[in-house]
């Protein structure tokens, strides 16, 4: 090492060194809380039981029995997108993560499809250890697969999981490690040990986390911990006993069920005059597959009724949707483990956790699902014997579909890939004993993915950088969500998306959206005080809030360099 790298070197340490300093004068290194993100893929607004569902969840909903629950908590309606505006504060396309983790578009389209983070931004974990935390990850990465968006450049110690790709088969496991599946920073000698009979990722994801708070502990420091699940996105894949236990309750089908969950909202006061059940969404009208309609054939209908298929056919989705409770239960069981060894170890009053999802649950791609590779067209009618064997190893990969997605997201209209509520609006749940004040209670103000960064930042007493490495800093657009723990409520403010051409724009109780699948691009307005299920359109009736509305999501998406509102050319 030169002395010009050593006085570097030496100068950067010094630095983080006066920052922590000048954080720690607004929360003393002994007040810091541990920090923990729990963070669910594809599940639906009301599979929690805190929500509506009837899917076990005991350790979640006690969370949200002693903890705050917020009933507007807005995403970027897909996996990766989302990921980005969590760990980083900004828009995604901010972070160069407009829509998708992939290749460089950024000649043809301009910086916001990079295709993974960018150099302008920083993640949670960055920040956290500037004020003293250790930081940790665990499970899907999904915002990057090069080495400069990888999770050790990107703040956290120490990581388990995987970085290449929007899933993973659950049980891939070899004698030599966990394929797909890695510790890192490279070379890490792996803490835990399993055999192919005993690797079942969303258990071991939680195994993980429990390492790595024990690791925190033991440093004496607080400690970041992301845990970044990948259950129940697809593959469906669980554990035949906690599958089996679901089945009679999805023999009832998804009409049934979608009216018990409203009734059970309404019981728990989730759910106010202003919602309604409204009918079976849409499925999308998506392109053929190698091997047929990835639409089951009922692209631009509405779900059918479950009544109206065949038994074969109802069994079979029967235990599609016993694998994905299955594997949300197993994401719970994880919980409960971590918060009894909180109490254990006498952390778990002074540690802030926040649950949630990443996005609605998933229609991909038609009410019967799919089975092999997405958009392949495949759809496999599993009879008989083969019925048991869905879901474990050895079995085809395989998907829920539209309709079961549709209860999933019960009340709210269409999935994920939208920003209609039932893809951008996900259940959240924020706990901690010793910052929340009067718990127990809804909390009905729009908050963001986004609006994790500025909490945590605020509760911790980071700083969040104008300058980091010498490099400058998008500035973070999210809200502190303090406030709120401490009983008062956010600003009013304007909150934006896209994905994929399907945009909206909440201004106060207003929201203008439209859908991906209209060629058109027409937007609907709704009022979603008075109508928090988005079934009566007042578009027609109010033209000039349309355009006013409209025109402020054009300045935003020019802001954020959203193609083809920016062009490289400008």
């Amino acid at each position: 090492m030169s002395k010009f790298q050593k006085m570097n070197k030496k100068c950067h340490g010094l630095a983080l060194l006066l920052v922590f300093l000048c954080q720690l004068s607004f929360v003393s290194a002994g007040d810091q809380p541990n920090v923990i993100v729990v963070l669910v893929d594809d599940m639906g607004y009301s599979d929690l039981g805190s929500f509506g569902g009837e899917v076990d969840t005991p350790h979640i909903d006690a969370l949200a029995k002693n903890g705050i629950r917020f009933t507007q908590n807005y995403n970027s309606a897909r996996c990766c997108p989302s990921r980005a505006s969590l760990l980083t504060g900004l828009y995604s396309h901010q972070t160069g993560l407009a829509d998708f983790t992939g290749r460089d578009q950024t000649k043809a389209k301009g910086p916001a499809y990079l295709g993974h983070l960018n150099q302008e931004c920083v993640t949670m974990a960055t920040v956290l250890k500037t004020a003293g935390y250790n930081t940790y990850g665990v499970g899907k990465w999904h915002v990057g697969k090069g080495e400069a968006a990888s999770p050790e450049n990107r703040g956290f110690d120490e990581y388990y999981g995987y970085t290449d790709f929007h899933g993973k088969n659950q049980w891939a496991f070899n004698s030599k490690g966990s394929r797909g599946y890695q510790r890192l920073p490279e070379g890490r000698k792996e803490e835990l040990s399993y055999t192919r009979e005993t690797f079942y990722a969303t258990d071991v994801f939680t195994d993980y986390a429990m390492e790595f708070i024990d690791q925190g502990v033991k440093k004496k420091k607080p400690f970041f911990l992301y845990l970044a699940h990948s259950s129940p996105h697809f593959p469906l894949q669980a554990p035949a006993k906690t599958r089996d236990k679901y089945l009679e309750r999805y023999r009832q089908g998804w009409d049934i069920l979608r009216e018990k969950r409203f009734e059970r909202q309404k019981k728990i006061g989730l759910a106010t005059d202003s919602w309604t059940l409204p009918a079976l969404s849409l499925v999308p009208k998506d392109p053929k597959g190698k091997m047929g309609p990835i639409d089951n054939g009922y692209g631009g209908k509405p779900n059918p009724p479950w009544d109206s298929l065949d038994a074969d056919t109802r069994e079979d989705l029967t235990y599609r949707m016993a694998l994905f409770a299955a594997m949300i239960d197993h994401v719970d069981q994880g919980v409960g483990k971590i918060v009894a060894q909180l109490k254990a170890l006498g952390q778990f009053e002074n540690t802030l956790i926040l649950f949630t999802s990443d996005n609605g649950a998933c229609y991909e791609w038609g009410p019967l699902g799919f089975d092999g590779g997405s958009r392949m067209g495949e759809y496999i009618l599993h009879k008989g014997k083969d019925l048991k064997k869905m879901g474990l190893p050895g079995c085809k990969e395989m998907s829920v579909g539209s309709a079961w997605a549709c209860m999933s997201n019960t009340p709210l209209r269409l999935y994920k890939h939208f920003n209609h509520e039932g893809g951008n609006c996900s259940p959240m749940i924020a706990h901690w004993p010793k910052g929340i004040k009067n718990p127990d209670r809804w909390v009905r103000t729009p908050i963001h993915l986004m609006d994790y960064m500025p909490t945590i930042c605020e509760a911790s007493g980071a700083k969040y950088p104008e300058v980091y490495e010498g490099r400058q800093i998008t500035p973070v657009e999210g809200k502190s969500l303090v406030p709120i723990f401490e009983g008062d409520d956010l600003l009013k403010r304007t909150i934006y998306f896209d994905h994929f051409k399907s945009s909206a724009i909440r201004k106060g109780p207003w929201k203008l959206v439209r859908a991906r699948f209209d060629p058109r691009g027409v937007w609907q307005l709704y009022n979603i005080e008075e109508d928090r299920c988005e079934t009566n359109d007042l578009a027609k009736t109010n033209v000039e809030m349309v355009k006013s509305m409209e025109s402020q999501w054009t300045d935003w998406a020019l802001k954020v360099k959203l193609f083809p509102f920016y062009r490289p050319e400008n």
